[in-house]
């Protein structure tokens, strides 16, 4: 019932306020509680995302291995695979970078209005002659071949200069 999604939240909140204390107990409240490991896990794998992100991008590799090592052997073993996971995540540090950089592209993208722009013509896949001959790929650096950074645009003309980690675009 309603105790799932609250021992869930509280789990992920204190996770997130990085109490390892909390964090176990609230773990071993759902589990002991008669929870679905993998559901677990699998909010882990999200949390190694959303809250953690790239201060620890090894974080969602500790997720999958734990959503992985639950799915292998099962309930009771792997409440110490999970266990490990929300200590880990409880005292990582927490980055949510990621997270809101792609919201703010989600809702540039929905507040657009009209078509949405066409890919740069020097972006474009040219793998025939007529895409050669309309411009597809014409003018594109490949970046492996420069030994220094190349100046070039990957945004369409119409987003130029936006930084979605910095603003939202509307």
């Amino acid at each position: 019932g309603e105790e799932h999604y609250n021992c869930i939240s509280a789990l992920h909140k204190s996770m997130r306020g990085s109490d390892e204390n909390a964090s176990l107990y609230w773990l071993a409240r759902m589990l002991e509680g008669g929870e679905d490991p993998l559901y677990v896990a699998r909010r882990l794998v999200r949390f190694a995302s959303e809250d953690i992100g790239l201060a620890d991008p090894l974080a969602l590799t500790q997720a999958v291995a734990a959503y992985q090592g639950c799915h292998f052997i099962g309930m009771p073993e792997c409440e110490v695979i999970l266990a490990q996971c929300v200590v880990y995540f409880a005292r990582a540090p927490k980055s949510i970078e990621v997270y809101r950089a792609y919201n703010n592209v989600k809702e540039c993208l929905r507040m657009h209005t009209g078509p949405l722009p066409p890919v740069p013509l020097h972006l474009r896949n040219a793998p025939t002659r007529l895409m050669k001959n309309l411009g597809y790929g014409k003018g594109y650096k490949y970046n492996p071949m420069y030994k220094e950074p190349v100046e070039q645009d990957y945004l369409p003309e119409e987003l130029k200069g936006t930084d979605f980690f910095k603003e939202r675009k509307t």
